[in-house]
């Protein structure tokens, strides 16, 4: 049976449409990379469909070639609704266009050759049993990208390095997040509000509390982000500090919907970043703007009550 299928790809006729959705704001030299790759995917039955935050650097231009080359559809929101808003926009466009799946991605996102097929294989060897699935992501050094390594439970993270190409997860991100359109239409789309962080995790143990979902680990992409250290409130410059209102806020509401445990886990994960801040060498001011801004989210998630969208 997997001979058959990789055959399929290799003259390509495979009978199954995917949409790529990247969603991009003011990094269209990544952009462009993450374009180029998603060209030379060996499975070819794919639309790459850019979603552009109203960026001011240039994107449209610098990627005109391929819009008009009708290499991408290009979609720009009329301002920027962050990650969030554009994950949702991006999949009602792709549900209006017509696709059996839909392939989440940041800019930054750069896939292999075979990403896609090897989420297909898998596919077919599930027999579509799952509600999403989910890439291994390295880093620019080819080491696991930290911040994008999916959780088996509420509190533990995947092992990357085992050599079982589906383990089971319930939480992933929008790093090569591969799902069904008909999963889409039962479960609902991303929460804009959420703006930016944390719209994967809720979306992603949204799916995970009602279907089994898989890590495939033998599709890999790769993360440009920065740095592989991932966020951290401790070391992050005032500049950033915007972004972590958002986090603290969406984080309680995806574990206040865990109940008991749930709650439990995000308060003494709150109590220990606490701790840290106070022992940091951070100046006694940044210190307490920093831990300022942990109550003031905390106090926001307890009337942050979103609505789901739904396709039609």
């Amino acid at each position: 049976m997997e001979r058959v299928f990789k055959e399929a790809n290799m003259d390509n006729q495979p009978n199954k449409k995917v949409i790529a959705i990247v969603v991009t704001y003011n990094r269209k030299e990544l952009l462009k990379e993450n374009i180029e790759s998603l060209l030379q995917q060996e499975y070819k039955n794919c639309i790459i469909l850019v979603i552009d935050n109203a960026s001011t650097d240039g994107t449209y231009e610098y990627i005109k070639k391929y819009i008009d080359g009708k290499k991408v559809i290009y979609k720009n929101t009329g301002f920027n609704i962050g990650g969030a808003g554009g994950f949702n926009f991006g999949m009602k466009e792709a549900y209006k266009i017509g696709c059996d799946y839909m392939w989440l991605m940041d800019d930054d996102c750069i896939v292999h050759i075979d990403s896609l097929t090897k989420l297909l294989e898998a596919d077919n060897e599930i027999k579509g049993e799952y509600g999403f699935l989910s890439s291994k992501v390295l880093w620019k050094d080819n080491s696991i990208c930290k911040m994008n390594i999916q959780k088996k439970n509420l509190i533990k993270k995947v092992n990357t390095n085992l050599d079982e190409n589906k383990q089971k997860i319930i939480m992933a991100t929008f790093v090569s997040f591969f799902i069904k359109a008909n999963i889409v239409k039962e479960v609902g789309l991303p929460i804009k509000d959420f703006f930016i962080w944390a719209d994967d995790i809720e979306y992603s143990r949204r799916i995970s509390r009602k279907y089994d979902c898989f890590l495939i680990t033998n599709s890999v992409v790769t993360h440009k982000s920065k740095n592989n250290i991932g966020s951290d409130i401790i070391k992050d410059t005032s500049n950033n500090m915007k972004r972590y209102s958002y986090a603290y806020r969406n984080e309680m509401y995806v574990y206040r919907r865990e109940g008991i445990i749930g709650k439990a886990y995000y308060k003494l994960k709150i109590i220990y970043h606490k701790f840290k801040i106070k022992k940091s060498n951070n100046s006694k001011e940044d210190k307490v703007k920093k831990i300022e801004l942990i109550n003031k989210a905390l106090k926001d998630s307890k009337l942050f009550y979103p609505p789901i969208e739904y396709l039609e």
